[in-house]
C-alpha cells in the first residue's frame, strides 16, 4: 500500500470530504500535504521536506511541537488510569484548582473538549441567568463553530455592517439574535447598550481579535464593555481561547486589568492537547447542571479526560517554572523590529503587528494608522492579499511556513530558537523579493478562509 503523499492525499480525499477534518486545512496549492512527523520548532512531509514551523496549529502548542515534559505525563497517565465518564479525578481538581488561582475572573470552572464548547456554554449560561435574547459579537472576532457566533469573521468589503454568517444552515432567528458591532468603538458600544441593553444577554470578544491576525485593543474600549455590560446587567464574556496561556499565564484579563464575568479557554491549556475550560464568577457557573436540579445543562463524554488533564498540568507546571514567556517575547518582538526593518530596506508597504510571541505582517500603508498598527477590521480591508497570500507561499521554498491563507498570525513557541528567526527573516527576504519580482497570488477564491457563506 503506497505512502507517498499524493496517493494517501488521494486517498483522504475519496473517503473524507476534500481530503481534511477542518475547514481551515484544505489550503490553496497545499492539497497533497501530508503530515509525517513533528518535533520542537519542525514538522516533516511525506515528500522528504522539513519546515520549521511559525504557524504551530494556529497556536495552542506554546512549548513546541511534542514537548517531552507533556508527552511523558501524558503517558503516564494514559498508563495508569482510563477514562470512567463518572465522578471526578485528581488531576482534574489539581487543574481546576490552579486556573481559579491564575485567572482574575475564575471563582469555578468547568472543563470541555474544545474552545468551541466553552464559548457555546457561555452563551448559554449567560441567557439561563439574564433571562434575556440577544448576544453582542464583533467583526473579526471567531467563538467557534456554533450558530450564534458562525458570523462576521473575515468579511468582504460589502457584508461588513451587516450579517455574514460563515455557513448556510444556520436558521435566520439564530443569527438575528446576535449583534455585530465593529471591534475597538466604544461609542457603537454605549449606542446599542442605550437602544437595547435590557434585553442583551451577554456581550462576548477576543479581547485580542486573533483571528484576523492581531488587532490590539484600546484600553478605553475594553472598559468600556465592562461598564456597559455591569449597568445593564449583562454577562461578559472574554474569549481567551488564543490569548490565554500564549500573552500570560492570567490572560489578557491580567495584562488590561479588566474582568470579565466569564472566561473561556482553548487547547492552549494542555499544549495542543484537545482540551477547553469556561470559568467565571461562582454564581454564574453554579447554574450549570454539574450540579443537581441546576437549569443550564452541561455534559460532555470526554471532559476532564485523563490523559488531557495530565497534558494540561505539565504544561502549566512548565509555564510557571521555566522562563517560557521571557523566551517567546523576546524572540517575537526581535521578529517583529527585524521584519519591519526588512520592509523598510526593500521599500515595501507593511505594517508589523502582533504581541508578545505573535507577530503578522499586513501589506499596507502604514502611515494613516493609529499607531502604525491596524486597530479595526475595517483597517485591515486595505491588506494586499494577494501579496500576502502569495509570500507565504514563496516561504515554503526556504523551509518556512507560515499558514498562506489571508490575515492569518504566526507564532513563536518556547521551542524557537534565535537560528530560526535568522531563517525566518532570510526567508522572508527570499519570498518578497519573488513576489515582488513575480507578482503575488492570483487564485485567492479560497485563500480567505471563515468569510461569508455563498
Amino acid at each position: 500500500m503506497s505512502s507517498g503523499p499524493v496517493s494517501l492525499a488521494s486517498r483522504a480525499r475519496t473517503v473524507v470530504p476534500g481530503g481534511v477534518n477542518s475547514g481551515q486545512r484544505n489550503v490553496p496549492g497545499l492539497g497533497d500535504l501530508v503530515i509525517t512527523g513533528t518535533g520542537g520548532a519542525r514538522f516533516r512531509t511525506a515528500d522528504g521536506r522539513e519546515f520549521t514551523d511559525f504557524h504551530a496549529a494556529f497556536g495552542p502548542p506554546l512549548l513546541g511541537h511534542n514537548d517531552p515534559d507533556v508527552a511523558r505525563a501524558t503517558a503516564e497517565a494514559g498508563a495508569a488510569l482510563g477514562h470512567m465518564g463518572v465522578g471526578v479525578t485528581e488531576g482534574e481538581v489539581l487543574l481546576a484548582e490552579q486556573l481559579v488561582e491564575l485567572i482574575p475572573s475564575v471563582e469555578k470552572v468547568l472543563l470541555t473538549s474544545t474552545g468551541s464548547e466553552a464559548t457555546f456554554h457561555a452563551l448559554r449560561v449567560a441567557r439561563a441567568a439574564t433571562g434575556r435574547r440577544l448576544v453582542v459579537k464583533f467583526q473579526g472576532c471567531y467563538h467557534g463553530w456554533h450558530d450564534a457566533v458562525s458570523l462576521n469573521v473575515i468579511s468582504e468589503p460589502a457584508k461588513v455592517g451587516g450579517h455574514d454568517p460563515i455557513s448556510t444552515g444556520i436558521l435566520t432567528e439564530v443569527l438575528d439574535s446576535t449583534l455585530v458591532l465593529p471591534f475597538n468603538d466604544s461609542a457603537a458600544v454605549r449606542h446599542v447598550f442605550a437602544e437595547l441593553g435590557s434585553d442583551i444577554a451577554a456581550v462576548i470578544v477576543e479581547p485580542v481579535p486573533h483571528n484576523v491576525g492581531a488587532l490590539l485593543p484600546y484600553e478605553e474600549f475594553l472598559t468600556t464593555l465592562r461598564e456597559e455590560t455591569s449597568r445593564a446587567g449583562s454577562v461578559l464574556v472574554f474569549d481567551e481561547v488564543i490569548t490565554g496561556f500564549r500573552h500570560d499565564l492570567g490572560g489578557w484579563q491580567r495584562i488590561s486589568g479588566v474582568t470579565p464575568d466569564l472566561t473561556t479557554l482553548g487547547k492552549a491549556i494542555a499544549n495542543g492537547a484537545p482540551v477547553g475550560a469556561i470559568g467565571g464568577r461562582a454564581d454564574l457557573m453554579d447554574l450549570f447542571s454539574t450540579r443537581p436540579g441546576a437549569p443550564a445543562f452541561f455534559a460532555g463524554t470526554y471532559n476532564g479526560h485523563p490523559s488531557v488533564v495530565a497534558a494540561a498540568l505539565a504544561t502549566l507546571r512548565k509555564l510557571r517554572e521555566e522562563p517560557v514567556h521571557e523566551h517567546v517575547f523576546r524572540l517575537g518582538e526581535r521578529a517583529r523590529t527585524e521584519l519591519k526593518e526588512l520592509y523598510a530596506r526593500l521599500g515595501v508597504p507593511a505594517t508589523v503587528a502582533g504581541y508578545g510571541s505573535v507577530f503578522v505582517t499586513y501589506f499596507m500603508d502604514d502611515s494613516d494608522l493609529d499607531g502604525g498598527v491596524p486597530r479595526t477590521y475595517e483597517d485591515l480591508l486595505a491588506n494586499d492579499a494577494a501579496r500576502f497570500v502569495g509570500y507565504r507561499r514563496r516561504l515554503l521554498d526556504h523551509g518556512i511556513f507560515e499558514l498562506p491563507l489571508n490575515l492569518k498570525r504566526s507564532h513563536i513557541s518556547y521551542a524557537h530558537t534565535d537560528d530560526d528567526v535568522d531563517r525566518l527573516l532570510e526567508g522572508t527576504e527570499a519570498a518578497v523579493k519573488s513576489v515582488l519580482a513575480e507578482g503575488g497570488a492570483d487564485d485567492l477564491a479560497h485563500a480567505s478562509t471563515m468569510g461569508g457563506a455563498k
